[in-house]
């Protein structure tokens, strides 16, 4: 796997598709029929090269993307397996990042699915060309026909079948090649000569590929018009051409658990999807400012992105390169313009699963991994400092799921925020940050499995403990008339007392507002050096609450009167003074919760709209300001209490099958509701009254 091989013979290729499509099981089926492992292994059992991690062996399901480099026919593909369960899009992101084309993996029998909606978004994003894998041709009620249809009607492709399956369900034997006109049959997929009762069909199938094929270049097409036929090699370049920008998908069939099919597949890739050198990106130049055209060639430039960072436990952070353009050496030293600091580059490997394959050098189009990078994250670029150059950073989705973190022991508290920062490091899709008025440490993610993997990542990977519940609503308190009240300080203890006396007056502002504090003592009936004090006693009820333990907002705090005594009276005293006053000042003004409002946006398919509003308005006490219809989806904007919405994502999910997302940030702070407004108080004076007892 240390050969060097030309850009030609490199594809980077990211499979995607719905939960259980089969993935994990085709890029093991190609890491066995290319000769990099000698045997099959199987998701079920636990065995297979890329769900290496505990949780993936633990779920049975693939949670993050990992590498299967295959070398095949003078070539190699470098494969990157994806998760298709949801909550891990961002693994997708990633992975999607680093590669020039998709193949998307369908169930023979269930079709286009929800994931498989999303993961096209996601390729859509980078504009990949795409391929499709019907996978799953031997499970009883296989409907490749029905899948054809289904992927004409939700993505509106033009398909182009490169291949037709021999057989289906239980006889299903393999494929028959319509560039080559060989089949393919058995788990050998020796090239052979089509069977005589699909002769017909190959050749009416072959007519329509031909025709497709001459559309994708005009020197192709003219050939055609003329002599009605075009060459093997004409025909994979007038399809290259069409694939590449976009106006077809190739269409391909299999069976990987019973390696069918599969030797098929890793031809067409070679024939039909790009290499490195035909998708180029656009970098900046640093040094102009301008936009500059990297296109994967060795003598160029080095740019390489990291695309993927791995926190592993024996080894340390990992991390995941995809070069564009030059070559990065081992043990050489590069430039992070992101950080402004050299990065030194210790023993570059090519990954296959958890395996660390050493290699000299990583030429552009090529795919690696290096240890030890200290202040490189994902997403930055890696380059020379003569030539600073940055590629575009992948952008990672909205992270709608928020939960409060506590530590399980002292001794992981002491090591809680830097597990965190790591592990967020590790995944983009993961963002934690300390919420100052609950006092709370949110982690918000994609989903309940995807902060449940995290929580045993944390403690399996980084030996930190954590106890996960609902985060506290980040509420404010504030009031809804102007008061004046005083209230008086005396203390004696034998010795020298305490004496103070403040008369307050406090007056609402307008929301946003904040805090206001003037003083309007005259005749020096208190020492303007109490000021201080006096305010200092204020803010600190201020930041603790006074009705339910929330901090108070929007408030003018007016000093106009009190007493002093030449003794007795001091700083502490009024400090007293001012905090006591300022909770009964509060607590007569007539105190109410004020709650966070969130602007929402709701995307979801046009059928769900309907039942969606519903819920918004009559559940979760919303507002409905807008809606769209844009390609069959409904757009869906408006208000709704955060309060309401810390569990939406399951609720929108169960609701709109799977297919509803929704994006939220903070308005404004409005009143809550009395009915709303009363338990909320109640549960904060029974946790006072416990921690006091």
């Amino acid at each position: 796997m240390a050969q060097q091989y030309a850009l030609e013979r490199i594809r980077n290729i990211a499979l995607l598709g719905h939960l259980s499509a089969g993935k994990t099981s085709l890029a093991e089926a190609m890491l066995y029929d290319s000769g990099a492992t000698t045997r099959l292994g199987r998701v079920e059992d636990g065995n297979t090269v890329t769900d290496y991690d505990a949780e993936e062996i633990r779920r049975k399901i693939s949670v993050s993307m990992a590498m299967a480099p295959c070398e095949w026919k003078g070539g190699k593909i470098n494969v990157i397996d994806t998760p298709g369960y949801v909550d891990f899009i961002g693994e997708v992101k990633s992975a999607v990042w680093a590669a020039d084309a998709a193949v998307i993996v369908l169930d023979a029998v269930s079709g286009v699915e929800v994931g498989t909606e999303q993961v096209w978004s996601v390729a859509d994003e980078r504009r990949l060309p795409r391929m499709a894998f019907i996978n799953k041709m031997d499970r009883e009620n296989a409907n490749p026909e029905a899948v054809l249809g289904q992927l004409q009607e939700v993505f509106g492709v033009r398909l182009a079948r490169v291949q037709i399956p021999v057989g289906k369900e239980a006889a299903f034997r393999g494929v028959v090649d319509l560039l080559t006109m060989k089949a393919y049959l058995g788990p050998e997929g020796k090239p052979q000569d089509i069977p005589s009762e699909l002769q017909a069909e190959a050749e009416e199938a072959r007519f329509a590929l031909v025709e497709l094929a001459a559309e994708g270049e005009d020197a192709l097409l003219e050939k055609y018009l003329e002599e009605g036929a075009l060459t093997e090699e004409e025909i994979a370049r007038g399809l290259r051409a069409a694939i590449l920008r976009g106006g077809i998908l190739p269409v391909v069939y299999g069976a990987a658990t019973a390696n069918l099919g599969i030797q098929a597949f890793m031809d067409a890739v070679f024939a039909l999807l790009p290499h490195p050198g035909e998708v180029p990106v656009r970098a900046k130049d640093l040094g102009t400012g301008e936009e500059v055209d990297l296109r994967s060639e060795a003598d160029g430039p080095l740019a390489a992105m990291v695309f993927k960072t791995m926190a592993d436990p024996y080894v340390g952070k990992l991390s995941y390169l995809r070069i564009f353009s030059g070559v990065l050496e081992s043990d050489s030293r590069v430039f992070n313009p992101r950080t402004g600091q050299e990065e030194r580059i210790g023993q570059l490997a090519m990954m296959r699963g958890k395996e660390q394959i050493p290699v000299p050098a990583l030429r552009a189009g090529d795919i690696g991994a290096v240890t030890k990078l200290s202040e490189t994250a994902t997403g930055d670029t890696l380059c020379d400092r003569g030539r600073p150059l940055e590629l575009p950073r992948p952008t990672f989705p909205y992270r709608p799921f928020w939960v409060a973190v506590k530590p399980e022991t002292k001794a992981d508290a002491a090591k809680i925020t830097t597990a965190l920062t790591r592990l967020c490091e590790e995944d983009p899709s993961l963002e934690w940050h300390q919420e100052p008025s609950t006092k709370e440490m949110i982690l918000a993610g994609m989903g309940d499995v995807h902060i449940d993997v995290a929580a045993r990542r944390l403690k399996e990977r980084l030996g930190v403990g954590i106890v996960l519940a609902v985060p506290k609503v980040p509420y404010r308190e504030t009031i809804t008339k102007t008061v004046s009240t005083q209230y008086r300080h005396k203390k004696q203890t034998g010795g020298a007392g305490q004496f103070a006396e403040v008369h307050l007056r406090v007056e609402p502002l307008e929301r946003g507002a904040g805090y206001e504090f003037v003083w309007e003592v005259f005749g020096g009936h208190i020492s303007s050096s109490f000021q201080p004090s006096i305010e200092k006693g204020i803010k600190q009820v201020m930041e603790q609450g006074v009705i339910a333990g929330y901090p108070v907002v929007d408030v003018k705090c007016a000093v106009y009167d009190g007493k002093e005594h030449p003794v007795d009276s001091k700083d502490i005293a009024f400090q007293i003074a001012g905090r006591e006053v300022f909770k009964k000042a509060v607590l007569e003004a007539s105190p109410v919760l004020l709650e966070p409002i969130m602007n929402l946006t709701v995307t979801v398919p046009e059928q769900f709209m309907g039942d969606v509003i519903s819920d918004l308005t009559s559940v979760r006490r919303g507002r409905v300001q807008d809606t769209q219809l844009e390609h069959g989806k409904a757009i869906i904007r408006g208000q709704a209490p955060l309060a309401e919405l810390l569990r939406y994502g399951p609720d929108l999910r169960s609701m709109t099958q799977g297919r509803g997302y929704y994006t939220i940030e903070l308005s404004h702070y409005e009143v809550v509701p009395p009915h709303v407004a009363e338990p909320v108080i109640a549960a904060a004076r029974r946790e006072r009254e416990e921690k006091e007892s």
